[in-house]
C-alpha cells in the first residue's frame, strides 16, 4: 500500500516536469512567432494552452486526492503541497507564452515589435526558456543549488525589463504610443514568467528544506 502511495507521489512530480517541459516548448514557439510574425506558429502556442490547463488540472486532482486519502506528513506533505502551488505557477507560464503568441497573432503580418528592441526581447526568450529547462531538472531532482540559482537568471530578465522603460521613454523613440504600449506589455509578459519560475524552484527547496527561501535569514 505504502509502496504504491510513494508511486503516485513521484507521478506526480513527473506530471509537474512534463508541464515544466510544456510552458518552455510554448514560449520558445511564442518568442520565434514574436520575432519572425509567424502566424502558424502562434496559432500553435494558442490551441496547445488548453493541454497546459488540463494538466494543471490533473496534478491537482491527483494532489487533493493524496491529500484527502493517504494524509501525508512532513516531506510528503511538502511534496503535495508544493506541487499544487507549482501546477498554478506553470500553468501561469503557459498563459504568458499564450499572451505573447496572441500579440504576434493581432499585429500579424505585420511585426509587433521595431527592430531596435527585438534583440532584448530574444535574450528575455533565450532566458525564459532556459529557466523552464532548468525546473524540470529541479523537480526531478530537487537539487537546492540549482534551484537557487535560477535567481541570477531571474535578475537578468528584470534588467532588461527595466532598460525597455528607458527605450521607450528616449526622446528619440519614433514608433508611437501603441508600439510602446505592446513592447510594455510583452516585457511584462517574459518578466513575470521568470518570476514564476523562480517560485516554481522556491518550492522544491521548501520541499527538501522545510522553509521557503526568502522567509527567513538563513536562506539568504
Amino acid at each position: 500500500m505504502r509502496e504504491a502511495y510513494h508511486v503516485e507521489l513521484e507521478n506526480l512530480a513527473t506530471r509537474l516536469a512534463e508541464m515544466s517541459v510544456q510552458v518552455a516548448d510554448a514560449m520558445e514557439r511564442a518568442t520565434k512567432a514574436l520575432l519572425e510574425s509567424d502566424l502558424k506558429l502562434a496559432e500553435q502556442v494558442i490551441s496547445d494552452d488548453r493541454l497546459v490547463d488540463d494538466a494543471r488540472a490533473d496534478c491537482e486532482e491527483q494532489a487533493y486526492a493524496l491529500l484527502a486519502l493517504q494524509a501525508p506528513v512532513a516531506t510528503d506533505l511538502r511534496i503535495v503541497l508544493a506541487a499544487i502551488h507549482a501546477a498554478e505557477s506553470l500553468e501561469r507560464m503557459g498563459d504568458l507564452a499564450l499572451h505573447v503568441a496572441k500579440a504576434a497573432r493581432r499585429r500579424h503580418p505585420d511585426p509587433v515589435l521595431p527592430a531596435n528592441v527585438q534583440p532584448y526581447f530574444a535574450d528575455m526568450g533565450t532566458i525564459a526558456v532556459r529557466l523552464a529547462r532548468k525546473v524540470e531538472q529541479i523537480i526531478k531532482t530537487r537539487d537546492v543549488e540549482a534551484a537557487r540559482s535560477l535567481e541570477e537568471d531571474d535578475d537578468h530578465v528584470d534588467d532588461i525589463h527595466r532598460h525597455l522603460f528607458s527605450v521607450i521613454m528616449d526622446k528619440n523613440w519614433e514608433h508611437g504610443v501603441s508600439t510602446a504600449v505592446d513592447v510594455t506589455l510583452l516585457g511584462r509578459f517574459y518578466e513575470r514568467y521568470a518570476d514564476h519560475a523562480v517560485s516554481v524552484a522556491r518550492r522544491m527547496v521548501f520541499v527538501v528544506t522545510g522553509r521557503m527561501p526568502g522567509y527567513s535569514s538563513s536562506d539568504a
